[in-house]
């Protein structure tokens, strides 16, 4: 059982809900991003997603698309973000880790050479936005070999094959995107992410996390609601823009770990 399940199982027992920080690996830089890691889980994370920098990050909207040029402005590529799980692992054994990104940095590594690299560095799950479900099933059975969850995305417009196909391969957790468009859009239709909720749910039995246009406690007090898990994204790379200029990092990761406990705070008030 990945420790992905496990902490689904642990929070399905205790009548809560999944709380999922994204972040992007390198910004500011490879000894903050781990440091950020280790305060979002005190602040309490759940599980974290940790994004691979890509030139082209077409899901994304401008402020993830600024964390990943600021990451490789530093040089930082796909050996670095591993290099990054290893050095959180060697303090955290117990929160899942997801990389999410593209496929193009997979595909130049070898995807069987990043699936094993993965697997021994310590990551429990991997969301490739552009891999296509269609196309995956030996990707996901060699990531399953390797005690890894397969994640994927499914959207407002998703068709129900779509879904079905995702039903049949994915495992930890299905990514639902809340919005038509890219990371970062403010407004959600929590009447629509119901519905399609309701669809998906009929064919999909992994936990189902609710992402894009989640900023505050008030949203993902809502959206927790509707579904297993919530996942934060734009909203943190904002502290972390509002403090990357200042002198050493503690106002950062302090800001950083306070916004995500209100989250956690606000969310633990409707259960």
């Amino acid at each position: 059982m990945s420790r992905i399940t496990t902490k689904f199982d642990e929070l399905r027992s205790q009548g809560r809900k999944g709380l999922i920080p994204f972040i992007t690996a390198g910004d500011p830089d490879l000894s903050t991003t781990v440091q950020l890691m280790h305060a979002l889980v005190k602040g309490g994370a759940d599980i974290i997603e940790l994004g691979v920098p890509f030139s082209d990050p077409m899901a994304d909207g401008p402020v993830i698309q600024r964390a990943s040029e600021r990451a490789l402005k530093h040089g930082v590529g796909l050996s670095d973000v591993l290099q990054c799980v290893r050095e959180f692992r060697s303090q955290d054994n117990v929160t899942p880790l997801v990389l999410m990104g593209y496929a193009n940095p997979v595909e130049r590594m070898g995807t069987e050479h990043f699936i094993e690299e993965s697997a021994r560095s310590g990551v429990d799950g991997v969301l490739v936005v552009d891999y296509p479900p269609e196309e995956c099933v030996d990707y996901t059975a060699s990531m399953n070999r390797h005690g890894m969850d397969a994640i994927f995305l499914l959207a407002p417009t998703s068709t129900e094959q779509r879904i079905k196909q995702v039903a049949r391969i994915a495992s930890g957790y299905v990514y639902y995107v809340s919005l038509k468009g890219v990371t970062g859009i403010n407004t959600i239709d929590l009447s629509e992410v119901d519905n399609m909720l309701a669809k998906i749910k009929q064919h999909v039995k992994t936990p189902i996390a609710v992402g894009f246009g989640i900023r505050d406690g008030a949203t993902a007090k809502l959206i927790a609601g509707l579904s297993d898990a919530v996942v934060i994204g734009s909203r943190i790379i904002q502290e972390i823009e509002a403090h990357e200029s200042e002198s050493g990092n503690e106002k950062l990761i302090s800001s950083v770990h306070r916004f995500i406990n209100d989250i956690r705070l606000t969310m633990d008030q409707s259960h």
